[in-house]
C-alpha cells in the first residue's frame, strides 16, 4: 500500500528514525503505525546483537547537577560521526535529565526508567538500530550536596567532572576546582583517601627507586616517606598546586573564597584513554 507523508513524518517523531526507515517500516506494516514502531524496534534489537562485541569507544559524555543532586553519564557509540549527532546527544541528554529528575543512584536505576514507549535501556537499543553502530551506556557517577558545580570541558562531551563544596560560595571557584579536577586528574581528595592499595603500591615504587639509586638501607624508609609527600602533593585534590596559581594549593585557593570552605566530593569521567 502506498505510505502517507504524514504517517511517516507521525513515526519518524514517535521513534526517531531515518525518513527511509520510516517509509520501509510503514510499507512492511501496510500503514499501520504501532507494528511500524515495533518492526524498528525490532531492528534496533538486531542490531545491538550483532554487533555486541564492537568497541564502543566514542559518545557523548554530559553532566547536570540540580536540588542537591549531580550526575555524569556517558552514551557511548562506535564512531565519532554518531557521537556528534545531535539526535544521539539529546538522547544522551534525555537520559541524564531523567536520572537526575529520579536522583538514581546506580546504572541499572537509569535503564530502568520510563522513556518512549519502553525504557531507557530499550530506548538505546531503539538507537542503536537507527544508527547502526552498538551502543551502550556507561560512566554514571553521582555527586549529593548543595553546592555542586558541574564542568564539561570544552563543551566537547568528552570530559566531564563535578565538585561539592561544603559552603556556598561564588560559584567561579566551584566551577575553578572542577577544571582542576579535569586537567589534573586527582587520585582522591585529600592524603587519607588515598587507597590502601595505592598507598602501599606508591611506597614500593618509591622505595625500590632508592635503593636502585643505591641509597643505604637504613635510610630507605625515610626517603620513600618523602617521596610519598610528593606524590600526595600531585595526586589528592586539595593538596595540588592549583593550576591557575601555582603559588597557592587548591585548599588555599578555596580560602580565598571562605576560610571554611573545602571539597566535600569530585567525579570526573572521560571517553579518552590517559
Amino acid at each position: 500500500m502506498a505510505v502517507g507523508l504524514d504517517d511517516i513524518k507521525k513515526l519518524r517523531t514517535l521513534t526517531g528514525a531515518g525518513l527511509g526507515d520510516c517509509k520501509k517500516a510503514l510499507a512492511e506494516a501496510d500503514g499501520n503505525i504501532e507494528a511500524a514502531v515495533e518492526i524498528i524496534r525490532k531492528k534496533g534489537q538486531a542490531v545491538a546483537a550483532k554487533r555486541s562485541d564492537r568497541e564502543a569507544s566514542e559518545g557523548a559524555v554530559l553532566c547536570k547537577a540540580e536540588n542537591g543532586f549531580g550526575a555524569i553519564i556517558a552514551l557511548k557509540c562506535e564512531t565519532d560521526f554518531v557521537a556528534k549527532n545531535a539526535d544521539f546527544i539529546k538522547l544522551a541528554q534525555d537520559i541524564l535529565d531523567a536520572a537526575v529528575a529520579n536522583k538514581c543512584a546506580t546504572l541499572d536505576d537509569v535503564k530502568a526508567l520510563p522513556m518512549g514507549n519502553g525504557t531507557v535501556a530499550e530506548a538505546v537499543t531503539d538507537r542503536s538500530g537507527i544508527t547502526g553502530e552498538k551502543m551502550e551506556l556507561d560512566g554514571y557517577l553521582t555527586i549529593e550536596g548543595d553546592n555542586i558545580s558541574c564542568y564539561n570541558h570544552q563543551n566537547k562531551n568528552m570530559l566531564c567532572t563535578m565538585v561539592a563544596l561544603n559552603k556556598a560560595v561564588d560559584p567561579a571557584y566551584g566551577h575553578a576546582v572542577a577544571m582542576q579536577v579535569a586537567a589534573m586528574n586527582p587520585v582522591s581528595l585529600c592524603e587519607q583517601d588515598v587507597p590502601e592499595k595505592i598507598r602501599k603500591e606508591e611506597y614500593e615504587i618509591a622505595a625500590d627507586k632508592a635503593r636502585q639509586e643505591g641509597k643505604p638501607e637504613n635510610m630507605i624508609e625515610r626517603i620513600a616517606n618523602g617521596r610519598m609527600q610528593k606524590f600526595y602533593k600531585e595526586a589528592c585534590l586539595l593538596n595540588q598546586e592549583f593550576i591557575q596559581d601555582s603559588k597557592v594549593s587548591v585548599a588555599d585557593y578555596l580560602k580565598q573564597a571562605d576560610k571554611e570552605c573545602t571539597v566535600t566530593a569530585f567525579k570526573r569521567f572521560t571517553l579518552r584513554a590517559e
